[in-house]
């Protein structure tokens, strides 16, 4: 299967062109030849017409293309007609996405009232509850017959009012019934957006979208490029677009590298109609980030240089990182490649400019000066000679490839040879005049350096793009840590805020990080609400979800322990969960980047 033309030049996918709402009239095409479009979603309460108004017009006066709105009920479905009709009446007609989970009765009622209609197959016709069992064939037949009759009526529903539809998979929240045939996998979300869109296509609906989010942008990578090769051996009348994004990113620096890391790396394959970044912020920053990121998309492209046919080196459905020899790199007997974590190196300016504010115990410093190093650098369109495994490779400055395609080619080269040397990454391979604002710089460095971490090339890392000598050394171990490649600090999976969080969002997460950001390695989650909680934090250690108004639930992994917290108590029953696991350490007992 092949999910993009070729990994070393860019050609956009030609999805199906998809219509919502009326052109001409504030409707949107997506898909096809159409840019990308932007999308945000509002964080207040859906009963709350005037700042459900009020937010989405400072939304669009952003350059919100999409704005999503909560349903969580059939009563907050009925008031998207307020809402719709107040933002017509003052001439906003932005396309207007409602959010359904668990409530199929709240999707027919908002396909009264709004253009789309964005439904999770994990939840729509499933309730999860972790159950583990066996499905026979007719047991599992029998299952998608009840998601027919159940899914049915709001696609005859939106054929007829002519809306649109997201069918939208969400790693944290498959159902148990998809759970059990395909386990917690990219197959698996893939599969449940396959089973309700064949039931769309049975019907003669094509105007319909996929997405396929994570929090891990590994994962969320992997799934976006398996549904593109599915879709393509399905045939072109099954290359519906895409919207991507990726989930519960979290908030400001480490929230903009992970979604970077995710919907970059799929929008420089050519993967991608339409994208949300989604910030523990107020949704307008969201949009900032969205035109940044597409903004820079076409300046790390292979728009115009040949390069080979030659296969890749890497799975691209499944992670695993590329096997090398483990060499001495440099300082203290640091060594990288093989079993050893992703280093860090930096310019000898750089080292000059942060060795001394370097204490010992700090987790962020430099591991080696790429001035120091024996490393050989090529030109990967061009023939070149390596005369051992144990020589670290780098691709030359000035070469007429962009730095995805060239390392992408290196990795692919190396592997014809049938050598398996250690590589040094680079996020940037040719400087602009002006240098780059530290905003275009964290997000080109993430893209580039991100996309490889997750093909699994790359032993070791250099960021000269962002030339603030201690921005550029965090800004690495930042990208480490998004990428899933390193744990340097505490590890927050953080969902933005909508109408169903039960709490603030923004001030929760704040003080959660003012308690827990010295323990280094431990994960905690921060949801509002239960819609992606379980699934979605299964990976991490500790969670903190909204369970009613004014009270909480806390985790361990995917399993709640305890319950209906008074909100004003949570955070340190948190603190006492994390000490009752063996995970909390004093702050005081820490070093200084710890």
């Amino acid at each position: 299967m092949k999910y993009c033309p070729s990994p070393y030049s860019y050609q956009r996918r030609l999805s199906r062109e998809i219509v919502i709402g009326t052109l001409g009239r504030g409707g949107v095409a997506l898909g096809g030849s159409e840019p990308v479009v932007m999308q945000s979603m509002l964080t207040c309460d859906t009963m709350d017409t005037a700042a459900s108004v009020r937010q989405t017009l400072d939304l669009v006066a952003v350059g919100c293309q999409l704005v999503r709105i909560t349903a969580p009920t059939v009563k907050d479905a009925a008031n998207l007609e307020k809402i719709s009709a107040e933002l017509r009446g003052r001439g906003c007609l932005a396309p207007l996405v409602a959010d359904i989970h668990f409530k199929p009765d709240a999707a027919m009622e908002a396909a009264r009232w709004v253009e789309v209609v964005r439904i999770n197959p994990g939840n729509y016709a499933d309730s999860k509850k972790f159950n583990e069992r066996e499905y026979s064939e007719d047991q599992y037949a029998a299952e998608l017959s009840r998601i027919e009759e159940r899914f049915t009526p709001l696609v005859k529903l939106c054929l007829e009012k002519h809306r649109a539809l997201r069918i939208g998979t969400n790693h944290g929240s498959l159902s148990d019934r998809i759970m059990n045939r395909f386990g917690d996998t990219p197959l698996g979300m893939v599969e449940s957006a396959l089973e309700f869109a064949r039931i769309a296509r049975k019907h003669d609906f094509h105007n319909f979208k996929f997405s396929m989010k994570s929090s891990n942008p590994k994962v969320m990578i992997q799934c976006y490029r398996l549904l593109t090769a599915r879709l393509a051996e399905l045939g072109s009348d099954w290359a519906y677009p895409l919207h991507l994004g990726v989930t519960e990113a979290g908030e400001g620096e480490d929230g903009r590298i992970k979604s970077a890391i995710g919907i970059g790396s799929l929008l420089c394959d050519g993967i991608g109609d339409t994208i949300r970044v989604s910030l523990t912020e107020d949704s307008p920053n969201e949009i900032a980030v969205c035109r940044d990121l597409l903004d820079e998309i076409p300046k790390l492209v292979n728009r115009s240089v040949d390069v080979p046919a030659i296969a890749p080196s890497y799975d691209p459905f499944t992670f695993e990182r590329r096997q090398t020899p483990e060499i001495e790199l440099g300082m203290d007997g640091t060594r990288c490649g093989g079993e050893q974590t992703i280093r860090v190196v930096v310019t000898r300016a750089t080292w000059d400019k942060v060795a001394g504010k370097i204490r010992p115990g700090d987790d962020v410093r430099p591991e080696a000066v790429y001035e120091d190093l024996n490393v050989l650098e090529v030109d990967p369109l061009d023939s070149f000679e390596v005369n051992c495994d144990t020589q670290l490779i780098t691709v030359k400055d000035g070469v007429s490839l962009p730095a995805i395609s060239a390392f992408r080619l290196l990795a692919a080269k190396l592997r014809s040879m049938g050598r398996s040397n250690p590589i040094l990454l680079k996020d940037c391979l040719r400087f602009d005049a002006v240098p780059l604002s530290p905003e275009a710089a964290l997000l080109r460095a993430s893209v580039v350096i991100g996309a490889l971490l997750c093909d699994g090339i790359g032993d070791a890392i250099l960021i000269r793009g962002e030339s603030g000598a201690g921005l550029s050394l965090r800004l690495a171990f930042n990208i480490l840590q998004a990428a899933g490649c390193r744990s340097f600090k505490t590890d927050y999976v953080a969902c933005p805020s909508c109408g169903r969080t039960l709490f603030n969002l923004q001030t929760v997460t704040a003080r959660i990080k003012a308690r827990t950001a010295h323990l280094k390695g431990v994960k905690i989650a921060i949801m509002g609400c239960i819609v992606n909680g379980p699934g979605e934090m299964a990976d991490a250690d500790f969670g903190y979800v909204g369970g009613a108004p004014g009270k909480i639930n806390l985790y361990v992994g995917k399993q709640a322990v305890k319950f209906n917290i008074p909100e004003v108590e949570a955070v340190e029953r948190l603190v006492d969960l994390i000490r009752d696991h063996g995970k909390w350490v004093e702050p005081e007992a820490v070093g200084a980047n710890g």
